[in-house]
């Protein structure tokens, strides 16, 4: 059964780290053929489910070693019907590899969940369209019912929740979060930015959150920021109200816009001790900001840096990844 579904225990004060850019390391670091960047297609193999686990247990070891908690998001951003289609997904093999990568993010939990590192396991989902391309926009009702089909997979399954990561408009996100509450699934809606701290639609980031709220009677559980430099939009965060919505970051390594990034054929890692400054000093202007990881270009020494920054008390001591 799932363990946290009808209360998160991130809605506390506890910092509670999540990992870095999956896919970047695979591609990049490991020098695997990632297509689509579907890192969910490795789960087809012996060794792939293998190099997937692994990753997820540097992780899981980061927190435990802390004592802080921990948010395993499975690795099925590319796991929704368009793009699976383009793998040779039928709806039920895609069913089942969704239910999967919520089994073995249950695994990793089972071995390295303690009392002082809860361990939440969330269905992580993307956008239909390219993360960083709205492309044709859905209208909510088309949203809910193209992301209900893996919302209720994660639904079957001992997700404690859906984590829903770059978005790029507010109908996707309404649609999502509408389907998540029929689920009974609470949900986090991350939003991505371009370097002028708008959402690729030209909507403020306080305007979209405002609007998935009034929209779907806050149906989020918090809100979150991925795949953006925090300097893309640190400047906007003036202590308005809207801002207590924001619980999550997962912060980009590199500072390049979303169209540099995607015409690189370099790893732009950056300055994982200057990341972790970033998201200590974030955390003075977001007076929730509990859930804390990386996006592209990040891995495990920036999720070390997030936490010796952001909690040095537990991290004291306890440098064994870096």
């Amino acid at each position: 059964m799932p363990r946290y579904r009808n209360q998160l225990p991130q809605l506390s004060d506890k910092i509670f780290l999540t990992d870095g850019g999956l896919e970047t390391t695979l591609v990049f670091h490991d020098k695997i053929d990632l297509p689509l960047f579907a890192a969910f297609d490795l789960l087809r193999s012996k060794e792939g489910r293998g190099r997937i686990e692994r990753y997820y247990e540097l992780y899981a070891g980061i927190a435990r070693a802390r004592g802080l908690g921990f948010v395993l998001e499975s690795p099925t951003w590319r796991a929704n019907p368009a793009w699976a289609a383009r793998l040779g997904y039928g709806r039920g093999a895609l069913a089942e590899i969704n239910r999967e990568a919520i089994g073995m993010m249950v695994r990793v939990r089972d071995r390295f969940e303690t009392e002082s590192s809860p361990m939440v396991v969330s269905g992580c989902l993307g956008p239909r369209g390219d993360g960083y391309e709205p492309g044709r926009l859905m209208s909510a009702r088309e949203a809910q019912a193209y992301h209900s089909e893996q919302i209720e997979a994660f639904r079957d399954s001992e997700a404690d929740m859906i984590s829903a990561m770059t978005l790029n408009y507010v109908e996707e996100a309404v649609g999502i979060a509408q389907a998540a509450r029929s689920a009974g699934m609470p949900v986090a809606i991350s939003f991505t930015v371009e370097t002028d701290g708008r959402l690729p639609t030209g909507m403020t980031l306080e305007d979209a959150i405002l609007s998935v709220d009034r929209e779907t009677a806050r149906a989020p559980a918090y809100y979150m920021v991925n795949c953006a430099h925090p300097t893309h939009f640190e400047a906007l965060l003036d202590g308005s109200e809207w801002t207590a919505r924001v619980r999550g970051l997962r912060a980009n390594a590199s500072k390049r816009s979303h169209a540099e990034l995607d015409a690189a054929l370099d790893l732009d890692d950056g300055d994982p001790v200057d990341l972790g400054r970033s998201y200590r000093a974030l955390r003075t202007r977001l007076p929730r900001l509990t859930v804390l990881g990386g996006c592209c270009g990040t891995d495990h020494r920036h999720v070390e840096q997030i936490a010796l920054s952001c909690d040095p008390v537990s991290a004291e001591g306890n440098l064994v990844f870096v």
